[in-house]
């Protein structure tokens, strides 16, 4: 950080899952000195998963140095990993990140940018798994901290997790004073989790989702190859 001033960046992309990363950035973006900058090929609208518009701030190219990186997940990621110009962007902003963060299944791609070898993560419990195969080390906690990688589980979990970010940037006094103004302070009305749900409900959950995790793991897959296959690494064909 320089001057005071905290570069934060969002990856929007088609299809993937706001509240992944809006969620956070409601949290992030009012920090002292933030900048927040939402990140895609082009200033254009795109479709969340649900249907949302969003519209991107900056460009890739536009992109400041930043302090923390945050990508979340989504449908969308499948696509978005076979993108060699998102991945090299990925990789070439985490590297020099403050911060490399995640929510939800952005933890995968982050790893298949090759910025998770050797770091535990969360990701979404469905995906969990998929972690390993790219390098990383899954974790079930709802938010994970392993040296300058902080992740976040599923989706609802970004907000948990945003306020261990804010700590981290700027202490927990800043973080405990926006958990407070933001009325943080959640009541599910149903106590249920991947840890206590029955079996037949996990099952059903599971098997609406194979078609995919089927699409998911074979994204990840072509990420395993291009990372240790022998593909050009797509981090330094980046202007």
């Amino acid at each position: 950080m320089s001057s005071g001033t905290i570069e934060i960046g969002f990856l929007f992309y088609p299809g993937m899952t706001q509240l992944d990363v809006t969620g956070p950035l409601e949290v992030l973006a009012r920090l002292p000195g933030a900048r927040i900058h939402c990140l895609w090929k082009l200033i254009e609208p795109i479709t969340s998963d649900v249907g949302l518009t969003l519209m991107p701030t900056a460009t890739f190219s536009d992109c400041p140095q930043l302090d923390v990186l945050c990508v979340g997940g989504g449908p969308g990621q499948m696509a978005l990993m076979d993108d060699e110009a998102v991945m090299a962007f990925i990789a070439k902003a985490g590297t020099s990140a403050r911060y490399v963060t995640s929510v939800c299944a952005g933890s995968l791609i982050l790893a298949g940018a090759g910025l998770l070898e050797g770091y535990r993560s969360a990701c979404h419990w469905l995906s969990r798994d998929q972690l390993a195969l790219l390098g990383a080390i899954p974790a079930e906690s709802r938010i994970v901290v392993d040296r300058n990688r902080i992740s976040g589980g599923g989706v609802t979990a970004g907000i948990d997790f945003a306020f261990r970010v804010a700590a981290e940037l700027c202490g927990e006094a800043v973080a405990k004073r926006l958990q407070l103004l933001l009325e943080y302070d959640p009541e599910p009305p149903f106590a249920i989790s991947e840890r206590d749900a029955p079996p037949e409900l996990l099952a059903e959950i599971r098997a609406a989702a194979a078609p995919m995790l089927a699409e998911r793991l074979a994204s990840s897959q072509r990420a395993v190859a291009r990372l240790r296959g022998g593909v050009p690494d797509a981090r330094h064909r980046v202007s």
